[in-house]
C-alpha cells in the first residue's frame, strides 16, 4: 500500500481506542468473533481436567446448598462467596489453557481477588436489575455485557468498576454475537439441568470454559499489546 493511502486510511479511522489495565492497556479495536471454537475449545479445556471441574462443581453446589439452609446469616455468605467461587473456574481454565500444572485448591484462587469480583458481582447484579425493571433491553444489554468482568478482574488485575466498564466496551462491540452465545450457554445449561440436575455437573463447568476460550481469544490473543 502507498504510503499516501495507508496516512489517509489512519486518518480516516482515527487512532485506536484503548482502555487501561494493572497489566497494560488493552486496544479497543474490532475482532473476530469465532462461536464455534469457543465451543469446542471449551469442551477440550473442559475435558482436560473434567474430574477436578466435577468435583469442584460437587464442592460448589453442596457449599451453595448447606448455607442456603441457614437463615439469614447463610443466605448472605452464599451472595458474598458465589463470585469467588465462579471464578474458580475461570483461574483452572486459564492454567490448562497455558498448560500448566493444577491442583484442587486452584479452584479456589478466585477468593485471592475477593474484594474486587464480590463488588463487581454485587454492583453488576443492582446494575442488571434497575435495567430490567426500568426498561427491560437496558438490563439484557448489562447482563450479556459484563460476561468477561470476572476474568477481567483476574487476568488484568483492574478495580471492580474498571472491569466492569472494560468487559462492557469489549463485548459491546460484538454484543448480538455474544447476546446469541449467552442463549446458547442457557440452552446447554437448561437440558444439563432437565437430566435430573446431574447434567449441570459437565454443561456449568463446559459452557464456563467455553467463556472462558472466548475471553482468551479475543483480549489475549486478537487484542493483546
Amino acid at each position: 500500500m502507498a504510503d499516501w493511502e495507508q496516512e489517509h486510511q489512519e486518518a480516516t479511522q482515527g487512532p485506536a481506542e484503548t482502555a487501561p489495565s494493572a497489566k497494560g492497556e488493552v486496544t479497543l479495536n474490532d475482532y473476530q468473533f469465532n462461536f464455534g471454537d469457543y465451543l469446542s475449545k471449551g469442551w477440550k479445556v473442559f475435558a482436560q481436567n473434567m474430574g477436578g471441574f466435577i468435583g469442584f462443581t460437587v464442592v460448589m453446589l453442596l457449599i451453595s446448598v448447606v448455607l442456603s439452609v441457614i437463615p439469614v446469616i447463610g443466605q448472605i455468605a452464599n451472595l458474598v462467596i458465589s463470585a469467588p467461587l465462579m471464578a474458580g473456574y475461570y483461574v483452572v481454565a486459564r492454567k490448562v489453557m497455558n498448560d500448566e500444572t493444577t491442583s484442587f485448591g486452584d479452584f479456589f484462587g478466585g477468593f485471592d481477588h475477593f474484594l474486587p469480583l464480590f463488588l463487581a458481582y454485587l454492583v453488576s447484579t443492582i446494575f442488571v436489575m434497575v435495567g430490567m425493571f426500568l426498561l427491560l433491553i437496558p438490563g439484557i444489554y448489562l447482563a450479556i455485557g459484563y460476561m468477561f468482568t470476572s476474568l477481567i478482574v483476574i487476568n488484568r488485575e483492574l478495580g471492580f468498576f474498571e472491569a466492569m466498564e472494560l468487559s462492557r466496551k469489549l463485548i459491546t462491540k460484538k454484543w448480538f454475537a455474544f447476546f446469541g452465545f449467552a442463549i446458547i450457554i442457557m440452552l446447554i445449561n437448561v437440558v444439563g439441568l432437565m437430566l435430573l440436575g446431574l447434567g449441570l455437573l459437565f454443561t456449568l463447568p463446559f459452557t464456563v470454559c467455553a467463556i472462558a476460550v472466548a475471553y482468551d481469544d479475543i483480549v489475549n490473543k486478537q487484542l493483546a499489546e
